[in-house]
């Protein structure tokens, strides 16, 4: 089982404006409201692949009810800690028109202290039957940036390993904490290792610095698809895997899917180039549906034979 975990829960609605402009009055042809974060956008894609998960977090008011209420329409079973300020909301725009999307988000709620022990006493009981617990999305306002860090140590402690898709400072000192994994996005991982990715070279560099860092399995997920560095006992491979041109409806939480994927496939005892390669192609088969973290596996099992994994050019010695 894997524990899905969403600080900043929201009810995410997706709706189609064909030649959106600012500006203007609109009118949308469809509209897709749904559970959402990161952590709950994996969970979904867990659950479409089979992989029996839980999803858990912070959810609050009104819109929290609403949250919880639609995990389990979907059969994705969840265990939050109801919070009293009120939970997000977030709205992305598609234009198939023009193939772009927009996506406005509301503050996270105010969170207390209490409230926060109540999630990690949670995770202590959720995580006794875990094979992997997935930190996922920004922190709410007025939470320590170490919260992240400080629940790795705690589940280390415990032997059980982590995994984190976030950004910023939480980021950081997530990866410091020595998680399994990590699953920056290239602009996150940029970020945090302070130079841009540009050419093979780079992102070799990149994933050592942040293997260095503390995590270590990296994926970085990019606009054609990933980088990783993949461990198999004391051997690391270091991979780029690059998804078939396809025409995209939505590329909203396509990177949480291709985590999910990445997941799903490790869990099943796969290897790192398969993993990454049915990763790629789940995360591709994402871009044609509307709504974060839903796919066809049909689709992403036709896909995935026109995934090229091949691996980084090697970074050269330097001459003595």
């Amino acid at each position: 089982m894997i524990v899905t975990v969403t600080l900043n829960a929201a009810i995410d609605r997706t709706i189609t404006v064909p030649n959106f402009q600012r500006g203007q009055r609109h009118r949308a042809s469809a509209g897709l409201p749904l559970a959402g974060g990161k952590g709950i956008n994996i969970a979904r894609a867990l659950k479409t692949l089979g992989v029996p998960v839980v999803a858990t977090g912070l959810a609050g008011g009104q819109t929290g009810t609403h949250i919880v209420e639609r995990l389990t329409d979907e059969a994705i079973l969840n265990d939050f800690v109801r919070i009293e300020d009120e939970s997000r909301t977030s709205t992305a725009v598609v234009d198939p028109t023009g193939g772009t999307y927009t996506e406005v988000y509301e503050w996270g709620p105010q969170v207390q202290p209490e409230e926060l022990d109540t999630l990690l006493e949670k995770l202590h009981y959720l995580s006794q039957g875990a094979e992997l617990v997935v930190f996922a999305g920004s922190l709410p306002r007025d939470v320590d940036d170490g919260f992240y860090a400080e629940a790795i140590h705690d589940l280390a402690r415990r032997q059980v390993p982590a995994a984190l898709a976030c950004e910023g400072e939480p980021l950081r000192l997530g990866v410091e904490a020595e998680p399994l994994l990590v699953s920056p996005s290239q602009r996150e991982a940029e970020a945090l290792v302070g130079q841009e990715f540009h050419d093979d070279e780079d992102f070799e560099l990149g994933l050592a610095r942040i293997a260095e860092l503390g995590a270590r399995n990296v994926i970085v997920t990019t606009e054609q698809g990933c980088v990783a560095l993949l461990r198999e006992g004391r051997e690391a491979v270091r991979l780029r895997a690059s998804a078939p041109r396809i025409e995209p409806v939505s590329a909203v939480a396509a990177e949480d899917v291709l985590l999910a994927a990445y997941l799903g496939a490790r869990s099943s005892g796969r290897p790192p180039q398969e993993c990454l390669r049915a990763a790629v192609a789940a995360g591709a088969a994402s871009t044609l549906e509307l709504g974060a973290g839903r796919f066809d596996p049909r689709q992403a099992g036709r896909l995935q034979s026109g995934v090229e994994v091949s691996e980084l050019r090697p970074v050269p010695e330097p001459a003595v």
